[in-house]
């Protein structure tokens, strides 16, 4: 599913220069689930941010489902990244003015799916949530905001999902039952997922655990 080679990311220059992944290779097989784990600042999500393709490494390559992100050009990434991933982020990043279930449909509207109100309905009733789809962001939740978000990130169908501290932002109640509806809704699906977080027990729930230690993995 995924081959990450030799990956390096620093900032800044001369003196100043932080290393801030020191040549990370990993594979990740389909249907695995994934938990990176480490301590504040040591890289997670970093890493996670260059296997979705969402910032540029200094060297190294990233392969998913046979392509190269590195040898694609800034649309046609946007195109495969729109196929074949979902991203969950800590702040929900939901667009404040569109309601729940417009949310959920917007990413299947650029891919110009003709069953995308239909999917998108499904999915806001399998997040318990279709008493509130026409309600803003604004008049949710915490955890429904990112019920919503969760839905949105699979309504594509993608083969790999990307989670960033997902719970990060909720209870500790609210958010082990939105990562537990995240786990079965991965498991249904059989997406491959790889999961950023600082909790042991959420990364117990993957197939595999990562430690990431000063940009290196150990």
């Amino acid at each position: 599913m995924m081959n990450v080679i030799n990956v390096k990311k620093s900032y800044g220059h001369g003196p100043s220069k932080v290393e801030v992944l020191k040549g990370i290779n990993l594979k990740i097989a389909p249907g695995e689930t994934l938990a990176l784990v480490g301590k504040s600042g040591s890289g997670k999500s970093t890493l996670l941010s260059l296997m979705a393709g969402l910032d540029q490494m200094e060297q190294g390559e990233v392969w998913i489902q046979g392509k190269c992100l590195n040898q694609l050009s800034e649309n046609e990434l946007t195109l495969f990244r729109a196929k074949n991933m979902g991203i969950v982020f800590q702040q929900f990043h939901l667009v404040s003015t569109l309601t729940a279930l417009e949310n959920v449909i917007l990413p299947l509207n650029l891919l110009k799916d003709p069953n995308a109100k239909v999917i998108a309905n499904k999915l806001i009733d399998h997040v318990g949530l279709s008493h509130r789809s026409h309600h803003l962001p604004s008049e949710l939740s915490g955890g429904e905001c990112q019920r919503v978000a969760i839905a949105r990130a699979l309504s594509t169908s993608p083969k790999i999902l990307f989670a960033d501290e997902p719970s990060g932002n909720l209870d500790e109640e609210t958010g082990a039952k939105v990562m537990d509806l995240l786990f079965k809704m991965v498991r249904e699906t059989g997406t491959t997922m790889v999961l950023v977080t600082h909790d042991p027990d959420l990364a117990k729930k993957c197939s595999r655990i990562i430690h990431l230690e000063h940009g290196s993995l150990v």
